[in-house]
């Protein structure tokens, strides 16, 4: 067996195990959604599936609340980042000074910050605004939270552009909102939508602030989890079922637009 082979069949042994390491969670929690609450303790592949579980969430809960507040988290947060992250990207890629770069770099330290650090103060302006307890709150944070992510990611498509196009674009008369809108949208549109699958997931699994800033009206699918832990203890199969629930929305659109965000991951313009 040559090297060449050896290292291949070494790489992928390596990748499934990562692989399997990642997946297994999702995996217990799927097998143990559909088990009784005494099946679920045991540590058992083959048992009877029931589906009494999922009847148990659907008759406590409503389902359909919880996520309808996610998707218009996720989608509004999602949207409102893109109309504050594009002019900013293009000023700094298309027109830098010196302070470019120390901005970009401050705007991710924003990411490092604990959250809980800042809870106290955002938790007394929300309550001063009326945002507590409301979809257009979370949507706001849930903005903050994600702009430097958005920032950064649309500067790094946007400095793969040529500059010959803008120019292309001046000559004939186009201003920059036009620039924006005709010009570098179409052509960064794999990175830019890489980058809304990318803030939908974030904000679709954002817990923190949903959990602090919600209680009954906006409650996202991440409280609608939350909700099974009781002081009685966990309830391991209807937690599963309920994560199971929650998680399961966001995952097929992760598998079905694969394609497109390592795509848009791997943008680059033709230099």
């Amino acid at each position: 067996m040559t090297r060449r082979r050896i290292r291949t069949w070494l790489i992928g042994g390596i990748a499934w195990f990562v692989a399997a390491i990642l997946f297994g969670p999702i995996f217990w929690m799927t097998l143990t959604a559909f088990k009784t609450e005494g099946d679920a303790y045991e540590l058992a592949l083959f048992f009877s599936p029931t589906l009494q579980s999922f009847r148990d969430v659907f008759a406590r809960s409503h389902y359909g609340g919880f996520a309808l507040n996610s998707l218009l988290i996720s989608v509004g947060s999602t949207a409102l980042c893109l109309v504050l992250a594009l002019p900013a990207a293009y000023r700094m890629a298309f027109f830098p000074t010196s302070r470019t770069q120390p901005t970009l770099v401050w705007m991710l330290s924003t990411k490092m910050m604990p959250a809980v650090g800042v809870l106290l103060p955002v938790y007394l302006l929300f309550r001063s605004a009326g945002l507590l307890d409301t979809v257009s709150g979370l949507i706001l944070i849930n903005t903050l939270l994600n702009l430097p992510i958005a920032v950064w990611m649309a500067y790094a498509y946007f400095c793969e552009i040529p500059r010959a196009i803008l120019e292309a674009a001046r000559v004939d008369g186009a201003g920059v909102f036009h620039e924006i809108r005709h010009v570098l949208a179409p052509v960064a549109l794999p990175g830019l939508s890489s980058t809304a699958l990318l803030l939908i997931v974030l904000a679709w699994n954002e817990a923190f602030w949903s959990l602090n800033l919600t209680s009954a009206k906006a409650a996202p699918l991440t409280v609608f989890i939350a909700s099974y832990s009781s002081p009685e203890g966990l309830f391991w199969a209807k937690l599963s079922a309920a994560s199971l629930l929650a998680v399961a929305p966001i995952m097929i659109l992760g598998w079905l637009t694969q394609r497109q965000l390592v795509t848009g991951l791997t943008f680059g313009a033709v230099k």
